[in-house]
């Protein structure tokens, strides 16, 4: 039985999920950082947990010639793909997405995956940094040590810039109650808001004076909230951001503006933002559509835009569907809006069997009851985005129980450099 500290000699067989990839030693599966399927290389085991050891890679003793020199620190930033070449990582991707559909669907998936490649630097248009005194950055892998964000690549340059010019600010002033800075930007970069989230237990008047170590050109926004606060305590500028979207499907042509907040949540690939929407509404039969955790109205405003249909577009996040309604307004009654879970609204939806289901729920999936709804009303078609292959394989597993199938499968790479994966899922009644 292995130990933490053992030093050992591994050939590499295979990735798995998280970005580690898999090796043995005397039967035990060994999970290694930093190497590459293929590559002989010799390992310090950092933990053992439930007979699962945890490895990072020390020396490379039989190199992959899809080996790399990383330009960024591969911890931090999720970074652990770094040191791939990029094809090579979309194979590693693809071959994640099948490993998770055998093991965790019981659904091996027919013929290889198609993973959709970004630009790897500056692709990032939300990100959540973490600040510890005059500090500002991501965590490191594993840890809760800062790394500077500006060594990942994920953000534009003029992002880190204002960074940098908050951290040094955040330096001068000494003892400060900010813990978390979240970035959101649109796609030209053109339009960018903060929100800081303060320390539980910070006052009221202690808020006052923070709002100037945010000003900075290219920072149209700013809100300032407390954990025990629901409401926004404090801000400058405009809380949201916004895109014109110009879609084009099966020949036809539609823009739509798409305005968030800077708290709400929002795809975070400036790159690969219209071909995702393009290929999922390519996916989506004429007629009425359910979009289910809809969001502000990425996949199912432009689809009431086109003409392509009716929508009942569905946002449980208070937040989230005040953007919806407000994005949703110009499509007249193209578009209905309802701010409720979607398993209340499934218990009250008519018409679910004749309707096209559309589903891009959190990184944790569907809840039981939701999937159990939307089987039970035998939807002709579900599409399901997900950004956890894990919870995908779950989810299409209790599909395919209830009489759909599989039908269509792609994938997205949203987060270069990144073990995460965004994937689309047909599936037919």
């Amino acid at each position: 039985m292995l130990s933490a500290d053992d030093e050992l000699s591994l050939l590499i067989e295979k990735p798995a999920a998280g970005g580690r990839m898999i090796a043995r030693h005397e039967g035990q599966i060994v999970f290694v950082a930093g190497a590459i399927p293929g590559e002989r290389v010799r390992v310090r085991v950092e933990q053992v947990k439930g007979g699962t050891a945890y490895a990072a890679t020390t020396l490379v003793e039989e190199e992959s010639p899809d080996r790399r020199e990383p330009a960024d620190d591969p911890a931090c930033g999720g970074n652990v793909f770094a040191h791939v070449a990029y094809p090579r990582q979309l194979q590693l991707k693809a071959a994640i997405v099948q490993d998770a559909f055998a093991r965790i669907g019981k659904l091996p998936l027919d013929g290889p995956v198609r993973v959709r490649a970004s630009p790897e630097r500056g692709y990032r248009m939300r990100a959540r940094l973490h600040v510890r005194g005059g500090r500002v950055g991501f965590f490191r892998e594993g840890t809760h040590d800062l790394c500077d964000a500006s060594r990942t690549g994920q953000l534009l340059p003029s992002t880190e810039q204002i960074l940098n010019l908050i951290q040094t600010r955040l330096a001068k002033e000494g003892t400060h109650p900010i813990r978390e800075i979240e970035v959101s930007e649109n796609v030209a970069g053109t339009e960018r808001a903060l929100l800081a989230e303060l320390a539980a237990g910070t006052r009221p008047g202690d808020v006052q004076r923070l709002p100037g170590l945010f000003d900075a050109e290219g920072v149209t926004g700013l809100v300032i909230t407390r954990p025990e606060a629901p409401q926004f305590v404090a801000g400058r500028g405009h809380p949201h951001i916004s895109d014109v979207l110009e879609i084009t499907v099966e020949g036809q042509t539609a823009a739509v503006r798409l305005r968030r907040h800077v708290a709400a949540f929002f795809q975070g690939n400036r790159f690969l933002l219209q071909p995702l929407v393009e290929t999922v509404l390519g996916l989506l039969p004429r007629g009425e559509l359910f979009d289910l955790y809809a969001g502000a109205g990425l996949f199912g405003l432009p689809f009431a835009a086109l003409g392509r249909g009716h929508v009942v577009a569905v946002e449980g996040d208070r937040q989230g569907a005040e953007d919806l309604a407000t994005n949703a307004a110009p499509l007249g009654t193209g578009v209905r809006v309802v701010a409720s879970a979607v398993e209340t609204f499934l218990t009250r939806a008519r018409h679910a069997a004749t309707a096209t289901i559309l589903i891009d729920p959190p990184r944790t999936g569907m809840s039981k009851e939701a999937a159990r709804l939307i089987v039970a009303a035998s939807a002709r078609r579900v599409v399901y985005v997900s950004c956890d292959v894990a919870t995908l394989a779950r989810d299409v597993r209790r599909f395919v129980d209830g009489g759909y199938r599989l039908s269509h499968f792609e994938a997205f790479d949203l987060f270069p450099n990144t073990a995460h994966v965004e994937s689309v899922a047909v599936l037919d009644h």
